[in-house]
């Protein structure tokens, strides 16, 4: 009798654990593969929040785990709207996903970004350090991405294969300012790079592009070496990357 006791309680938690595990991929899958890489601060709450539901719903009863699916489905909801919203806004996308911020360019370090991207002075140098980067001699630009990874760009005659080994003695790089995105002008960027709309268009259509509208990222460095990304909803030919 006890037994049977124990199996008929272990049961439902099986059952449950099983429904779990399927509801949290099904919903994973709808959410997209963000979830899993390149996280932002909100779909990490988000993660988390819905992967303590699916546990509760393993081990409560049935009431517990229609109740935790409901929930759920609620919150895959409003991380998918948030999705949608967010590829359609770029002020949006930046509350919730947070944006980047310049620690490092050019020998000079930004104290107040440090503070925004919530950094001391000493973490930034172990991330450095972790990148194999020991001396800030050695950098260019040092950036503070929203997923709260550090990105690099390295001196000019400092990266594999360097000019330097060659005895040249190269220009420094610069990053890119994206000057449209999405479709839309990107009005201060234009002025950091002291452009107007008339020299964009006349870049646009040198480039056979009819509107910024059809454009998906444009971009333009202090050289004035502008590239431009068209919108397409093709999809590669064949599945390369396994």
């Amino acid at each position: 009798m006890d037994l049977l006791a124990a199996a008929s309680g272990i049961l439902p938690v099986i059952l449950h654990s099983i429904g779990s595990i399927f509801a949290l991929y099904i919903l994973t899958k709808i959410m997209g593969y963000r979830q899993i890489s390149q996280l932002s601060m909100f779909d990490y709450i988000n993660g988390i929040t819905i992967g303590s539901i699916a546990a509760e719903m393993a081990i409560g009863d049935s009431k517990v785990f229609w109740d935790g699916l409901t929930a759920m489905i609620v919150y895959t909801a409003v991380v998918t709207l948030s999705s949608i919203i967010t590829d359609h806004s770029i002020h949006i996308r930046r509350l919730l996903g947070g944006k980047p911020y310049i620690l490092f360019q050019g020998g000079t370090l930004y104290r107040k970004n440090m503070k925004k991207a919530r950094l001391d002075l000493g973490e930034f140098l172990t991330q450095c350090r972790n990148m194999g980067y020991f001396r800030l001699s050695d950098i260019q630009t040092a950036i503070m991405e929203p997923n709260g990874k550090l990105s690099i760009l390295p001196v000019a005659d400092n990266r594999p294969v360097s000019p330097k080994d060659l005895n040249l003695s190269p220009e420094p790089d610069w990053l890119n300012v994206n000057v449209i995105v999405d479709g839309k002008i990107q009005d201060k960027n234009l002025k950091t790079l002291g452009k107007d709309y008339a020299w964009l268009h006349s870049q646009l259509k040198i480039h056979n592009v009819r509107s910024a509208e059809d454009v998906f990222l444009a971009t333009c460095d202090h050289n004035g070496c502008f590239e431009v990304y068209q919108k397409s909803d093709d999809t590669p030919c064949g599945d390369i990357i396994n």
